[in-house]
Formats: structure tokens, C-alpha cells, sequence
């Protein structure tokens, strides 16, 4: 039972130890909050729950068959970085390079209504994936999952470990998004500005190493 118990606690904090700091949501709530600018409190906070839902099951479901879908599909990893890290690099560079909307224009912006169907289909993308579930956290959580358990007693805690580690990930994901506003508030405006530019340029070069770190593992196959 203690051995059960240990591993499980290693899963969890495996999982969590190496997915958190690429998801980084402290520094995703600025850019979340520069994606959301149309939105109100409660649009803001409802969409950031399912950010953190989506996110959830896309990184439980990578973690768990992830390995077995590249293989049906004859995909490697260093293909899911570059195709990935390309898709990371043009939303970084589009965040990066896009003017600042001014205080009259965010208000003429949140007063137009904004769709049930829209708020989901923009949390899904680019909200939940590629700007928090990336190529690399889909890549980490494919390969801390590529380790079969050798009994079925092994799986379920396994399993069970990731679980709650990707859960307490997500809640971290979800208080960081749902209380951007709050967070940037005390940065004050210009202090956002330099947060948002800063973390879109850091974004931008994330999506540059993962296709360099996909690029480099497919020469390496040469």
C-alpha cells in the first residue's frame, strides 16, 4: 500500500513538475487577457473554465493513448513539434506585432454581443490550443506516458497519479486565466503593455525552439 501510495505521489508531481512550467499560466493570463478584451467579467471567467477543461483532456488524453495515435497515424514526435511550434510561432508573432487597442476601442469592442457557440469555439482555439496546450506540453505528457505499467495495479495508479496531477495544473490554469484582470491590475497599463509585448515575444521564441527541437530530431534520424 505504501509503495502504491509513493508512486502515485511521484506520478502526480512528475506530471506536474513538467508540464506546469511549459504551460507557464502566469505568463499565458497577459495573453489571455489581450485575446479576451471583447469579453465581460463572466464571459471572461466562464471561458477560462473551459480553457482549463479542454486543456485537461487534451493533455490527460496525450498522456494516456497520445503514443498509440502517432503510431496508428505514422507520426512521430519531432513532426507534431515542427507542424506545432510553427502554429505557436505565427500566433506568437500575430500577438507580438498587433497595435494596442485604445480605451474607446476595448469598449466599443465589449459591447458587441459575443455568441454561446463563439465563446466555446474560442476557447478551443487558439485559447486552450496552441496558446496553453501547446506541441510542447502535448510532446512532454506523450512521453511521460510512453512508459507501460508492467501490472494492472501499476496502471491505476498510474493513471490516477496523472490525473491529479494535470487536474491541480489546470486549477492553477483556471484561477491564473479567470483572474487575469485582477493580476494585470496591478501592473497598471503600461505595466500590461510590457507584460503582454513580453510574453508574446517569449511565446514567439517558444514556437521557434520547438520547431528547431523538432527539425534537429528529425536530421538526427538521417
Amino acid at each position: 500500500m505504501f509503495a502504491d501510495f509513493r508512486q502515485f505521489l511521484e506520478t502526480a508531481f512528475l506530471a506536474m513538475a513538467a508540464i506546469l512550467p511549459i504551460i507557464n499560466p502566469l505568463g499565458g493570463a497577459a495573453i489571455y487577457r489581450a485575446k479576451t478584451a471583447d469579453l465581460n467579467d463572466a464571459d471572461r471567467t466562464s471561458v477560462a473554465r473551459r480553457v482549463a477543461q479542454y486543456g485537461f483532456i487534451l493533455l490527460l488524453a496525450s498522456t494516456l493513448v497520445g503514443a498509440y495515435v502517432l503510431d496508428f497515424f505514422g507520426l512521430s514526435i519531432p513532426i507534431v513539434q515542427v507542424a506545432g511550434g510553427l502554429v505557436v510561432s505565427s500566433l506568437g508573432w500575430s500577438l507580438l506585432s498587433e497595435p494596442e487597442a485604445g480605451p474607446a476601442l476595448r469598449d466599443r469592442i465589449a459591447a458587441t454581443a459575443v455568441t454561446a457557440d463563439e465563446l466555446k469555439a474560442r476557447a478551443f482555439y487558439p485559447l486552450t490550443m496552441p496558446l496553453t496546450v501547446g506541441p510542447g506540453s502535448i510532446s512532454v505528457a506523450i512521453t511521460i506516458g510512453a512508459n507501460p505499467s508492467e501490472t494492472a495495479r501499476a496502471l491505476v495508479v498510474t493513471v490516477l497519479g496523472h490525473v491529479v496531477g494535470l487536474l491541480i495544473v489546470f486549477l492553477i490554469v483556471y484561477f491564473a486565466y479567470s483572474k487575469a484582470e485582477w493580476l494585470l491590475a496591478k501592473l497598471g497599463r503600461t505595466g500590461t503593455a510590457i507584460a503582454m509585448r513580453l510574453s508574446a515575444f517569449i511565446l514567439l521564441c517558444i514556437g521557434v525552439q520547438i520547431v528547431w527541437n523538432g527539425v534537429r530530431g528529425l536530421l538526427s534520424t538521417l
